[in-house]
């Protein structure tokens, strides 16, 4: 068994234990190469299928390739996808201007909370990775928030030995983070091995490529010639640039990612 085997082994049992413990759990999809590779995790390890919604929380500015992908492959892969919109404040015009914060906290944060509460979610599985931001490296695999689904990152379970907290306490809400050990690189060296499919955005046009998806009006491109896979699993060896480098700075602030999470913030 090599590294990427172990990872994924990890990965597996994660998703089966959140499953055996939850009857009403979903996934979140951001169409980002991070939680493609957990739902095809989640599909191999249940052969092929996902036994429970796949949530995409739209904030209506995403990229138009990042909705073409979602689209084609839930068709094709079958999902039970569900779209969350906060359609209130979108029709009230929310959007970056009126602050980052207030933004994400409407469009995804609120949106999310709305569609856990809807369909009465008890657990979420969500593709985020400690190396990703400094904030996150403070998560847990099971990671629970209050009945108003904050996070509190000053009390978290201890996760000793691979022994996970996967009960948490009553009128809680469980985020669960499969993938919270994987690095970038691994990521990277699993879609390669897995030959999974993956968004264009990733590969570079132009002398330029994304790095981070998200919204388009908090990406921007990074400079860039790794076309392919293969050219992308080199360039992370050697790069210096961070991974979000392309991310809206001042909501990647320390500060501002611990006051979203805290919030609910994916």
């Amino acid at each position: 068994m090599d590294y990427l085997d172990e990872l994924e082994s990890q990965s597996i049992y994660i998703i089966r234990e959140a499953y055996h413990h939850y009857k009403n759990l979903a996934m979140l999809w951001s169409i980002g190469k991070d939680s493609t590779a957990l739902l095809w995790l989640v599909r191999k390890a249940f052969f092929g299928e996902v036994p429970f919604p796949v949530i995409h929380i739209d904030t209506t500015y995403k990229f138009p390739e990042m909705y073409a992908f979602r689209d084609k492959y839930a068709k094709e892969w079958n999902l039970n996808l569900i779209v969350a919109r906060n359609e209130e404040e979108i029709a009230n015009g929310m959007n970056p201007d009126k602050g980052k914060l207030a933004c994400c906290t409407a469009l995804k944060t609120n949106a999310l909370k709305m569609a856990i509460d809807k369909h009465g979610l008890e657990a979420i599985l969500l593709g985020i990775r400690r190396d990703e931001h400094g904030i996150r490296a403070k998560e847990r695999f099971f990671s629970p928030r209050d009945k108003d689904f904050q996070w509190n990152f000053w009390s978290q379970p201890p996760e000793l030995w691979d022994h996970y907290k996967s009960r948490p306490e009553d009128d809680t809400h469980l985020r669960v983070h499969p993938i919270l050990s994987w690095r970038e690189q691994d990521i990277w060296d699993y879609i390669k091995r897995e030959k999974f499919p993956t968004n264009e955005l990733y590969f570079a046009k132009e002398g330029k490529r994304y790095r981070s998806l998200g919204c388009t009006i908090c990406c921007n491109p990074v400079e860039s010639n790794a076309a392919t896979i293969d050219e992308v699993v080199e360039e992370l060896s050697t790069t210096t640039t961070r991974e979000r480098a392309g991310r809206a700075q001042d909501k990647e602030s320390t500060y501002m990612m611990e006051k979203l999470r805290s919030l609910g913030y994916m």
